[in-house]
């Protein structure tokens, strides 16, 4: 009995250790099943939910959106990075005109209208497709977006509501310039502020590149912060020019 017992239990070891050779008994889906040690860290590539055609890397052209396969719109990606999904290197200097060239390009590959006979599934990736270049064109086309969404990406955001780190002169600064805006009564006087906003934005955007470019978070966020504060008056003084 205690030889028995002994077999069963070098029976069980043997089984529960790893093999390196599969049994020659063993059928072929299971070696796929079994990834060795080697691939088992890397996520297997993505499969056409049409076809199940394994896809290629994504590319910068609209065609990556489609089974080159079965030619299905694939549904977009769970959180889609603006810069890649129109093709820019992450940063805060973009060229502007090659994200308008893109995003024109996005929209005519993706556009729901030209998806109104094809699948329900396709119908609904195109509207998500669709709704996210559109987020990601205002996104990038904006410096103050842009370096909003920069921060985003590397987990810092700003206070909501009054920055309780703002500099007291630059609020004081603010405080002024909006109540030179009040008083702005007549075209010079609301032309002369307008060319002082825009010049004070054109500093600060300045400013948010140079930090971005030494890595400085907190700095762009800072300069940021003040963007915000010159983003709300130039709003005001879309208002004002408007003829009531």
């Amino acid at each position: 009995m205690r030889w028995d017992a002994l077999n069963r239990r070098l029976r069980w070891a043997a089984a529960a250790a790893p093999r390196r050779l599969l049994d020659p008994r063993t059928p072929p889906w299971a070696a796929a099943a079994s990834p060795s040690p080697s691939s088992s860290s890397s996520p297997p590539p993505a499969s056409c939910w049409s076809c199940g055609l394994a896809l290629p890397p994504a590319s910068p052209s609209p065609s990556r959106f489609f089974c080159p396969s079965c030619r299905a719109l694939q549904p977009p990606e769970p959180r889609a990075d603006f810069f890649r999904l129109l093709g820019c290197e992450r940063g805060f200097q973009v060229d502007v005109g090659l994200v308008q060239q893109r995003f024109r390009s996005l929209q005519r590959a993706l556009h729901p209208d030209f998806f109104s006979q094809r699948p329900q599934a396709e119908q609904n990736f195109s509207k998500q497709h669709s709704s996210l270049a559109n987020k990601a064109y205002r996104t990038l086309l904006s410096p103050l977006s842009r370096g909003l969404y920069l921060l985003e990406l590397n987990g810092v955001e700003l206070e909501k509501g009054t920055d309780p780190e703002a500099d007291p002169e630059f609020l004081s600064e603010i405080m002024e310039i909006n109540e030179k805006l009040s008083d702005a009564n007549n075209d010079a006087k609301i032309e002369e502020m307008e060319n002082f906003i825009a010049a004070k934005q054109e500093e600060l955007i300045k400013d948010v590149s140079r930090a971005f470019e030494h890595d400085d978070l907190q700095e762009a966020k800072k300069h940021l912060a003040k963007m915000k504060y010159f983003a709300n008056l130039e709003e005001k003084l879309k208002e004002k020019k408007i003829p009531s």
